[in-house]
């Protein structure tokens, strides 16, 4: 049975639109309703049955509830760890330590700030597809299953890295706004990923 998956980023958040690295940020009235006009498009474009997963972010949880899904919270969706930067604002990090803040952004196995490096993330998301495969019963089957999860614009730039066999050094030329749909799709030949028509 082949997979299709589609990955969804959060609605923006405040802390997003202030170039903050996020901590746990609620969506604001904004977000809220950008997820709210999302919805029917993202309905027309899944199975009413599809399993759906969010991350334990409010934001994500929030645009979940917000999109009309009604979905299980997975740890392996959480967000890239940010360490001691999270809550912190990029343009302030990169005035008092620009050594860290380019070698983070040069180097995916960098993690200056206590946190996740690009490569670590791939490889905990990579994992998280890998699983999701588990629940596939009948292989041989030319059924496909639909399967969603709204979590953050990192996980869906791995998720991408990840299906596509690349390098994580590609990891920051790859751009994802709030509210993206990416879709991938695992069969015979593994993970592709499909340009998202929705």
């Amino acid at each position: 049975m082949d997979t299709r998956l589609l990955l969804v980023s959060h609605a923006s958040t405040a802390a997003q639109r202030a170039g903050r690295f996020p901590a746990d940020d609620p969506l604001d009235a904004r977000g809220l309703a950008e997820a709210e006009t999302h919805a029917a498009r993202l309905r027309l474009a899944i199975a009413d049955d599809a399993p759906a997963f969010v991350s334990p972010a409010a934001c994500a949880r929030e645009t979940t509830t917000a999109l009309g899904l009604a979905a299980s919270v997975d740890a392996g969706l959480a967000d890239l760890n940010y360490g001691t930067w999270q809550g912190r604002r990029l343009a302030d990090l990169a005035a008092e330590a620009p050594q860290d803040v380019a070698a983070w952004t040069r180097d995916p196995n960098a993690a200056p700030h206590g946190g996740e490096s690009f490569s670590q993330l791939v490889k905990r998301v990579g994992g998280w597809l890998e699983a999701l495969l588990d629940g596939e019963t009948d292989r041989a089957s030319s059924h496909v299953r639909d399967v969603i999860a709204v979590t953050h614009a990192p996980v869906l730039r791995a998720a991408i890295v990840y299906a596509l066999g690349a390098s994580p050094a590609v990891f920051p030329r790859i751009e994802i706004a709030p509210l993206s749909i990416i879709e991938l799709r695992h069969s015979s030949r593994g993970w592709t990923w499909w340009p998202a028509t929705y």
